[in-house]
């Protein structure tokens, strides 16, 4: 039944955490048809992985996620929780910076949402999946890298003096 969508099947493999029963129940849940959601956003908010929305009198409180269809649910959870396992990945760094600030099953739900937004691409561009790398946030935000590690040494009661390397 899966064979006219190989080559899907086969795209999907290639993000970290997917395996073939994964992809097999997503190309199975979506139809592998991107082109019936308009935007990655629709897909995750099908898929009941994007936030709720709780805001009263311009406080914004905290929620679940949106109902979505459960099968997909679970089967992104599976891949997510592997992708989090993953040591060199773009995914597993995203589910450590996230899990140190907000916790580790808020972090499953956003890398569930990360793969569905590269599942969107990939279907859509009929492209393989391209990681960006575990060190793409100290390599897109240097400052901000140096600016906590100073302040963390100053913590320890060290004086730091930064002087370019030679």
């Amino acid at each position: 039944m899966i064979e006219p969508f190989r080559h899907a099947r086969d795209l999907l493999t290639t993000i970290p955490g997917v395996s073939i029963v994964v992809a097999d129940v997503i190309i199975a849940e979506t139809g592998a048809d991107m082109s019936i959601f308009p935007s990655p956003a629709h897909l995750a908010a099908w898929a009941g992985v994007a936030p709720g929305q709780n805001e009263s009198a311009g406080r914004k409180k905290q929620t679940t996620t949106r109902p979505g269809n459960s099968y997909l649910k679970g089967a992104l959870g599976i891949a997510a929780f592997a992708a989090a396992g993953s040591k060199n990945t773009y995914l597993g760094a995203r589910y450590r910076r996230i899990a140190a600030r907000r916790g580790g099953l808020r972090a499953v739900v956003a890398i569930e949402r990360s793969i569905l937004t590269s599942v969107w691409h990939m279907l859509t561009d009929d492209a393989v999946y391209r990681d960006l790398g575990a060190d793409h946030y100290q390599l897109s935000h240097p400052d901000q890298i140096k600016r906590r590690a100073i302040r963390q040494l100053r913590a320890l009661g060290l004086e730091v003096d930064l002087r370019p390397a030679s």
